[in-house]
């Protein structure tokens, strides 16, 4: 079975930054795309961005265009966000996904291996 941790989250100010990482294990890595969704409460779990098998094809999320970067490293089995120029909308639980079969969307149901996610606060 695969299994996802996220790590990386935590408290910082508006204007600060954060890296937070996604290791994944049970299958050949390099073989399946992945994604960064995100929840906050009361709102339904968004797309943030996504990143092919290959670390050559990444899509993102309007509102983090320019201030949030996706890649990967598949040597290591793990797959980075790295968020920078936060803000306080940006405040939310961050899950990893990737789908049981090749290909990647922006739609949270195509993906069927999550993570537990990480908290991600932006204070004001």
């Amino acid at each position: 079975q695969v299994h996802i941790v996220e790590s990386g989250g935590g408290l910082v100010q508006a204007g600060g930054s954060l890296r937070l990482s996604c290791a994944a294990s049970g299958r050949t890595f390099s073989d399946y795309a992945m994604a960064w969704f995100r929840q906050a409460p009361g709102k339904e779990r968004e797309f943030v961005a996504a990143i092919s098998w290959s670390g050559i094809v990444t899509d993102y999320a309007d509102s983090v265009k320019g201030r949030f970067t996706i890649s990967r490293d598949n040597a290591k089995n793990t797959m980075y966000l790295q968020m920078n120029s936060l803000k306080p909308e940006d405040t939310a639980v961050y899950y990893c996904a990737t789908p049981r079969i090749r290909g990647y969307s922006d739609s949270a149901n195509f993906y069927g291996y999550w993570g537990q996610g990480t908290q991600v606060t932006v204070s004001s």
